[in-house]
């Protein structure tokens, strides 16, 4: 499975500045899938966050996170034209910070679907070092 950013715009709803993977590099529909985000400087964000020391921001890593995971979800025939909604975060970890010239790689494993309910384990990393982890909950609608 490999997607670049107008293929991802045919799955997910997000538009600048929320769409935030840049390229879907490998995975299985269903089950589990790898994004890349390249982290800009002229990103909206590093205006004020913060204008001194640019971070990205770690609820927009978590973010990033669950759109690969929805892309997992989404690509599945069947899925085609829903929605996947944020519906929780569970034991997330932030380690390192994100800054402007990052490549970050995303990646989502969905452990756990209940009717329209999932879970899914993520990570996103920099350099092949952990950045942040999570376990994601999402919902799918419409």
């Amino acid at each position: 499975m490999q997607y670049n950013s107008n293929q991802i715009a045919e799955i997910l709803p997000h538009r600048y500045p929320f769409a935030l993977v840049d390229r879907i590099v490998d995975g299985e529909p269903g089950q589990w899938a790898k994004g890349i985000k390249c982290v800009s400087v002229g990103e909206p964000y590093f205006c004020g966050h913060f204008p001194q020391e640019h971070v990205m921001p770690g609820v927009l890593i978590l973010e990033a996170m669950a759109q690969v995971g929805a892309v997992a979800v989404l690509s599945l025939p069947e899925m085609r034209g829903k929605t996947a909604y944020f519906g929780g975060v569970k034991n997330a970890r932030f380690k390192k910070k994100v800054t402007p010239g990052d490549v970050l790689e995303l990646q989502c494993t969905l452990v756990k679907r209940r009717g329209p309910v999932g879970i899914g384990d993520a990570t996103a990393t920099v350099n092949g070092e952990v950045v942040c982890s999570a376990e994601l909950t999402f919902a799918i609608g419409g």
